[in-house]
């Protein structure tokens, strides 16, 4: 596959193939990080309404704050 002048129809076929199975894998790879990233937004959302004083603590505090709340259950 040195240029496209020599590539036979075969090769020519395999490249395509390959190039439709990566963009498949980055377009499910996009889908699976937006999917995240929206219940990563709602589950914050959820934690704020539940607990608004949260929203004056830095990530640190919060942390702790649910390590020490969530271990007593």
């Amino acid at each position: 596959m040195a240029d496209n002048k020599t590539m036979t129809t075969e090769e020519k076929a395999l490249l395509q193939a390959r190039h439709r199975q990566e963009e498949a894998e980055a377009r499910n790879r996009k889908k699976e990080r937006n999917a995240r990233t929206r219940r990563l937004i709602q589950e914050g959302a959820i934690l704020e309404n539940v607990a608004p004083h949260i929203k004056e603590m830095d990530l640190d505090t919060l942390k702790q704050e649910l390590i020490i709340r969530l271990r007593g259950l």
